[in-house]
C-alpha cells in the first residue's frame, strides 16, 4: 500500500525508544517505497519531540495529538495553520502543528476509533491523558490531563455501534479508572457501566485496562452480576518490588495488587487477569528482580506484557543515574517473558474442558476461523464461518481448530 499512496498518515507511540525507532524506521521505509508520497506523522511521538521528526526525509507534516482532528482538512486541501510556522528541516519545508492539550470541552480526540459496521469489536476511547506522574512515564506530557466522554455521549455511541451490529465493544483510555472525575456532575467508571448495561443492549463490554487500586469489591461484582461485561482485568503491575513501585511513584504496594487479584478470583474465578512489568528500571537489583517473578509466579496471570526500561526524556525516571545495564535488561525481560509463557500455558490447561461462548474475527481467507472468548482466550474453530458469530465451543489447549458446538433450536 505505501508504494501506492498519494499521502500517509503514521500515528506514534512513544512510551519506549523503541517504539521511537520503530516509528522512524516506518517513516524511511515508507520513504523508501514511495519517495513521491506526503508524510503526515502524527500522535504522540509528533507531539513530544516534532522537530525530531520534521528531520526525517520524506516528512511533510508533524501534527500532535492537539490538532490530529484536523488532518482531514489537511488532505481536502484546506491546508492548516501551523502553531509554529513552516521550519525549514533538510531538503523541504516541514509544517509542525502542536500546542498543549486543549481542555475537556475540546475533547474532540476522544470518540470511537473503528468505522460501525468495518471491525468485530471496535473500541470506544471515553477517556484521555493522565493525572497520575509515574517516574517513568511520558505519556502525561503528550496526551494531557486526564478529560473524559460525558456519560451520555458515551451511550449514544455504544447505541450507535451496536445499531451497525457490533456484539462487543471495548471501553479503552489512558487511565479508565480516573472517567469522570472531571466532569460536572462528577461520575465514576462503575456508574458508566451500570449505565451501559441497564441502558444499551450490547451484548459484551470489555475493558482495555484498570489500575489496580480502581478493582474495587463493588467494582469486581457488578463484572460478576452479569454475563455482557467479559471476565477479562488488565491491570498494570510493574513490579513486585515495594521500593522499586515507591521509586516508579506508583501508588500502590505489592500485597494491595495481591487483594485485587483475590478479589476477582472470589467472584470470577476463570477471568483473565494480565499484568504489565517493567525489567531494569533503575536500581533495580537482581534481588528485586527475583522478588519480581517470584510475585508474579504466585499470582494466576492469564499473560504478561513484558516492557525492559527504557529512559524518557523529561520523566523523572529518565534523570536517575543507577541506571541498569543493558545486558542485564535484556535477560531480566527474557525471564520475566519465559514466566508468562508459562502462566500464558498454564492458563489456558485451567479451561480446558470448559464450555465458552466465543465471537468469531476476520478469517482472511484462511480455512479457519479465529475467535475470542469473554475471558480473553484465543481459539481456532474448523471450517470457515462469518466474522462477528457468537459460537459455543468446548476448550481444548491444543493447537487443533475446535469444532463448534450444535446451535440448540
Amino acid at each position: 500500500m505505501d508504494s501506492i499512496a498519494d499521502l500517509v498518515v503514521l500515528n506514534t507511540c512513544t512510551v519506549t525508544a523503541a517504539a521511537d525507532a520503530e516509528a522512524r524506521d516506518a517513516i524511511r521505509r515508507i520513504h523508501r517505497q514511495n519517495p513521491a508520497a506526503r508524510i503526515v506523522v502524527t500522535g504522540c511521538y509528533a507531539q513530544r519531540a516534532p522537530e525530531e521528526l520534521a528531520a526525517i526525509e520524506g516528512v511533510a507534516w508533524v501534527i500532535g495529538n492537539s490538532h490530529q482532528t484536523e488532518i482531514p482538512s489537511l488532505v481536502d486541501g484546506k491546508g492548516l495553520v501551523s502553531i509554529a510556522g513552516p521550519a525549514q528541516y533538510g531538503s523541504l519545508p516541514v509544517q509542525i502543528v502542536r500546542e498543549e492539550m486543549r481542555a475537556a470541552r475540546d475533547l474532540a480526540v476522544v470518540q470511537s476509533e473503528d468505522v460501525p459496521g468495518e471491525r468485530t469489536r471496535p473500541t470506544l476511547k471515553i477517556q484521555e491523558g493522565c493525572n497520575h506522574r509515574c517516574a517513568y512515564c511520558v505519556i502525561p506530557f503528550v496526551r494531557g490531563r486526564s478529560r473524559s466522554l460525558s456519560p451520555d455521549r458515551v451511550l449514544a455511541e455504544i447505541r450507535r455501534l451496536v445499531e451497525s451490529g457490533a456484539k462487543e465493544i471495548v471501553l479503552s483510555g489512558i487511565d479508565l479508572g480516573s472517567y469522570g472525575r472531571e466532569l460536572s456532575p462528577r461520575t465514576t467508571l462503575y456508574n458508566l457501566i451500570q449505565r451501559i448495561v441497564n441502558e444499551s443492549t450490547i451484548e459484551r463490554l470489555r475493558l482495555s485496562s484498570i489500575e489496580p487500586m480502581d478493582v474495587t469489591q463493588d467494582f469486581v461484582d457488578l463484572a460478576a452480576s452479569t454475563q455482557r461485561i467479559a471476565p477479562h482485568f488488565h491491570m498494570p503491575l510493574q513490579s513486585g518490588s515495594d521500593r522499586v513501585l515507591h521509586s516508579m511513584h506508583r501508588w500502590y504496594r505489592s500485597a494491595h495488587y495481591d487483594r485485587r487479584v483475590e478479589i476477582i478470583q472470589e467472584r470470577l474465578p476463570h477471568a483473565a487477569i494480565g499484568a504489565d512489568v517493567i525489567a531494569g528500571f533503575p536500581g533495580e537489583t537482581e534481588e528485586e528482580h527475583r522478588a519480581t517473578m517470584a510475585f508474579i509466579e504466585g499470582l494466576p496471570l492469564a499473560y504478561l506484557h513484558v516492557f525492559s526500561f527504557s529512559a524518557r526524556e523529561g520523566t523523572e525516571a529518565g534523570k536517575l543515574t543507577d541506571t541498569v545495564e543493558n545486558s542485564l535488561i535484556h535477560r531480566r525481560a527474557r525471564e520475566l517473558r519465559a514466566l508468562g509463557e508459562a502462566k500464558a500455558k498454564a492458563f489456558r490447561a485451567s479451561q480446558t474442558g470448559r464450555t465458552l461462548r466465543v465471537l468469531t474475527l476476520d478469517r482472511k481467507n484462511r480455512d479457519w476461523t479465529p475467535a475470542i472468548s469473554g475471558n480473553f482466550l484465543k481459539v481456532c474453530l474448523a471450517g470457515r464461518w462469518s466474522r462477528n458469530r457468537w459460537m459455543d465451543i468446548i476448550f481444548d489447549e491444543s493447537d487443533t481448530p475446535l469444532m463448534p458446538l450444535p446451535v440448540e433450536a
